[in-house]
């Protein structure tokens, strides 16, 4: 793959203060803001924090972790998973699937997007070895039985297909319900005509993004258990797909073990209702808990208007989430005058970003000192889940640059390691 071809999956930020060849030590945020006083946005990659994400999910996950690519495809996000024991990925997109092929040539690759063209699928099997594919309807089983070449005669060749089961309207903080999965009535065919054709055949399902209530799982699996059931065939793998969620200020978020809990006992119940039947392989989808705490972004403030700032990123960089969401995120100043005393109390500000667009707002209330002022730096934390990943080139603001750091994380999440 060319590298014009390459950089659509890969965030277009110029890479500084990476490890030295003599040393592993990486600078803090307030050393890399003290050289470089930034008047453009700081990306700070935390890769001990992502390392350390990692470990503590797999270790907590009595299944196989798949890391969710489209959170954050950046290539040094990769290689700090890998370090912290994932050797499994959840690609969307062909860019998606050649990045990981080239940052992680060993790593699993499982092409998890329900609706692909057919030059995907076959660039997917063909070029990059990818054999497990998702689905939820009959026509793209057709297009993964046609585009990877299965036998004349409709017997398994390779293939893990995988069938996505869509979910009624939940409340995660992201609902995804309504654009993908097969309505459960259509699952169990779908199951009997994929077994045909799979070496492995799995369901799949996504309770939404950033889900806190734990028994969302236990009974998407037991909707997974009904269409299993009815269809009659035998399952190798659960996939009990996203949504952990990660801490934002003021969420109430249940302890990493309490959602573990649920879907093993759901899993527990599954296999006692399909008793041979039932799949051997568990599966999940994370990305925005291995990732979010993994980095920030440190945005100057160019105009004080009351309770109003003005910085330098926004919805079309990398606070989509709090714009379009809604969202808070945990901030720290960084000060232009480092002899200016900071005032003992705070205030809660609204954030205008850099476009012309009056869209570019964050009302997310973000607790700052009340005397913040032009030229002081705002440090956003828990962006490393789709913070660079939702960057565009609007009204010509695409400029930014990412450093690697040593500093933990703004903001713990429960159940989650730091470092």
């Amino acid at each position: 793959m060319t590298a014009s071809r390459l950089r659509v999956a890969v965030s277009p930020l110029r890479r500084e203060f990476a490890r030295g060849p003599k040393s592993d030590a990486l600078p803090t945020v307030d050393a890399v803001v003290a050289r470089l006083r930034p008047e453009e946005p700081l990306h700070c990659l935390r890769p001990a924090a992502i390392e350390a994400a990692a470990r503590s999910f797999t270790a907590a996950f009595a299944g196989r972790t798949l890391y969710a690519v489209k959170c954050n495809p950046e290539p040094r996000v990769l290689s700090a998973l890998w370090r912290g024991g994932l050797r499994a990925f959840d690609c969307a997109s062909p860019a998606e699937v050649a990045l990981v092929r080239q940052v992680l040539p060993e790593a699993s690759i499982h092409y998890m997007h329900p609706v692909k063209a057919r030059s995907a699928i076959r660039a997917a099997y063909v070029e990059h070895g990818v054999r497990d594919f998702a689905f939820d309807s009959a026509d793209e089983l057709a297009k993964i039985a046609a585009e990877t070449r299965q036998s004349d005669d409709g017997r398994a060749n390779d293939l893990g297909l995988i069938l996505r089961l869509a979910l009624p309207k939940g409340n995660a903080g992201l609902d995804l319900s309504g654009k993908f999965g097969a309505a459960m009535e259509d699952a169990p065919a779908l199951l009997r005509a994929a077994r045909g054709m799979a070496v492995r055949l799995g369901i799949s399902f996504h309770v939404g993004s950033q889900c806190t209530d734990p028994a969302r799982w236990s009974q998407a699996i037991a909707l997974a258990a009904d269409a299993a059931a009815q269809a009659g065939v035998k399952l190798d793998i659960l996939d009990v797909g996203g949504g952990f969620p990660v801490a934002y200020p003021g969420a109430d978020l249940p302890e990493l073990a309490a959602i573990m809990a649920e879907i093993d006992a759901g899993v527990d119940r599954l296999r006692d209702r399909l008793g041979v039947h039932a799949p051997a392989e568990i599966w999940a989808e994370p990305g925005r808990v291995l990732v979010a705490q993994g980095a920030s972004v440190v945005v100057q403030v160019q105009a004080r208007r009351g309770d109003a700032l003005y910085i330098n990123d926004g919805v079309y960089g990398s606070l989509a989430d709090a714009g379009s969401l809604g969202w808070r995120f945990p901030v720290r100043p960084l000060r232009a005058d480092q002899g200016r005393a900071s005032a003992a109390a705070g205030q809660s500000y609204t954030l205008f970003g850099p476009t012309c667009d009056s869209l570019d707002r964050m009302d997310g209330g973000f607790a700052l000192p009340a005397d913040i002022a032009e030229g002081d730096w705002i440090e956003i934390g828990q962006l490393g889940a789709y913070g660079a990943t939702l960057r565009t080139a609007f009204n010509g603001f695409d400029r930014g640059r990412l450093v690697e750091v040593s500093d933990p994380p703004l903001l713990e999440t429960p159940g989650i390691a730091i470092a």
